[in-house]
């Protein structure tokens, strides 16, 4: 099989907007990310993270720096202020080159974020 460039998404929520849980949600939202789908550092292309407007404490880049992805290409930019919308809510947009067709990849939304893409297959 080639290999193609896909799009990977995930979201995941904080309870409070600390730079702690902000980093700890990214993290294991990253680590699901990367183990369900097989990810190899060397596969990605780059990486955008949204915040929700009641996040301001920390950069989700910067967590994602720690978790070991300092050399990526990583954009952080606010989410739209949506009335109904999830709070304090971080998502990702993962670029990346796979031999996984769209079909066999598995977006992953955690904590408050689950309920976001109920139409995704799991």
């Amino acid at each position: 099989m080639r290999s193609a460039v896909r799009a990977l998404r995930g979201a995941t929520t904080v309870d409070a907007d600390t730079p702690e849980q902000v980093e700890e949600r990214i993290h294991a939202l990253l680590r699901q990310m990367f183990e369900r789908n097989e990810i190899h550092h060397d596969d990605l292309i780059s990486i955008i993270f949204t915040a929700t407007p009641d996040i301001n404490s920390a950069f989700p880049a910067a967590a994602a720096r720690a978790f070991g992805l300092g050399d990526v290409p990583l954009l952080c930019a606010q989410e739209l202020d949506i009335d109904g919308g999830a709070p304090r809510c971080l998502r990702v947009l993962i670029h990346l080159n796979t031999e996984r067709t769209r079909e066999r990849l598995h977006h992953i939304y955690l904590e408050g974020a689950q309920g976001l893409r109920d139409d995704l297959p799991e």
